[in-house]
């Protein structure tokens, strides 16, 4: 049997909810419901986990437990959803951001560059746009600014350029045509880096990660109560930019606002001064840890 995903730094990212047992929390990103189990066991009998994920697989693994709620939807809706179900604050939010090993071994949903077929990438199936609509529509210049913003490529407007002149001819579908058109800058002996900062930022595009994710944590200090705590895992620098900048200053551009006495004004502490990344061990059990960042924080 296929394991759906196997979450990086379970205990160290649930330990950072300092769960009490009759609390509320949130996993926003239930996937195959490793952290939600592992949240579960740590309440009583009163405590509470809703749980969201706007793909149709992660249904399949929902938890029969009458503490939790499942939400199918994107956690750009966090508050949204928690005042559905009549929940005003919450004690803690957990957040594994990224690709679930799931996607990126279903060769259908078109997230990664080792498999044939069609160029999809979207989380949400029910979603309008693709990969490959992306690649053939927007014009030159928006293509190269999403190379270069979100896969921080070099010669994001040679590639651009590329996929400009590839689809004059034919139409992009397939990952054999993203990969046809990125050969010329796959050089040999970093072929996979380009490869996966292309696929990543057509990735983030198609499903909006970076709006997304600073509307969540936008609406997560809203919905926190005093002392609760976020514990959130990234996967790129993007992320991890966004996370640190909100944590230490409550803003996303990272700008200190400091008061009359020149005391920093941010709406949280930060519990780990040093970021959390997988043990060696972890690493060598679960090689899609390596790039894993956790970043705890209080709401003050």
């Amino acid at each position: 049997m296929t394991i759906y995903h196997t979450p990086a730094l379970l205990h160290e990212s649930v330990a950072g909810l300092n769960i009490r047992p009759d609390g509320v929390y949130v996993d926003v990103t239930f996937g195959g419901g490793g952290h939600s189990k592992e949240i579960l066991s740590h309440l009583g009998e009163k405590g509470k986990l809703i749980a969201f994920d706007q793909d149709e697989d992660a249904i399949k693994n929902v938890i029969d437990d009458p503490r939790f709620i499942f939400v199918r939807s994107n956690f750009r809706f966090l508050k949204n959803f928690l005042r559905y179900h009549e929940i005003d604050e919450v004690d803690g939010i957990l957040a594994d951001l990224g690709v679930s090993s799931h996607h990126f071994d279903d060769s259908e949903r078109g997230f990664s560059f080792r498999f044939s077929g069609e160029l999809d990438m979207r989380m949400n199936r029910n979603a309008k746009k693709t990969a490959a609509d992306i690649l053939n529509e927007y014009s030159e210049e928006k293509l190269a600014d999403m190379f270069f913003r979100f896969g921080e490529l070099k010669n994001a407007r040679r590639i651009a350029s590329a996929v400009v002149a590839f689809r004059q001819t034919t139409k992009v579908k397939t990952i054999e045509d993203l990969l046809q058109i990125l050969e010329p800058f796959a050089y040999k002996d970093k072929e996979k880096k380009i490869l996966a900062q292309a696929f990543q930022a057509l990735r983030i595009e198609v499903n909006d990660e970076m709006s997304v994710l600073t509307d969540m944590l936008t609406q997560a200090l809203q919905v926190l109560k005093p002392d609760g705590q976020l514990s959130v895992i990234s996967y790129h620098s993007l992320e991890d930019r966004l996370v640190k900048n909100f944590f230490r200053t409550g803003n996303f551009e990272g700008n200190a606002v400091k008061d009359f006495f020149g005391n920093l004004e941010t709406p949280f502490e930060v519990v780990n001064r040093k970021v959390i990344v997988p043990s060696d061990e972890e690493q060598r059990l679960n090689p899609r840890s390596r790039s894993a960042k956790l970043r705890v924080a209080r709401k003050l």
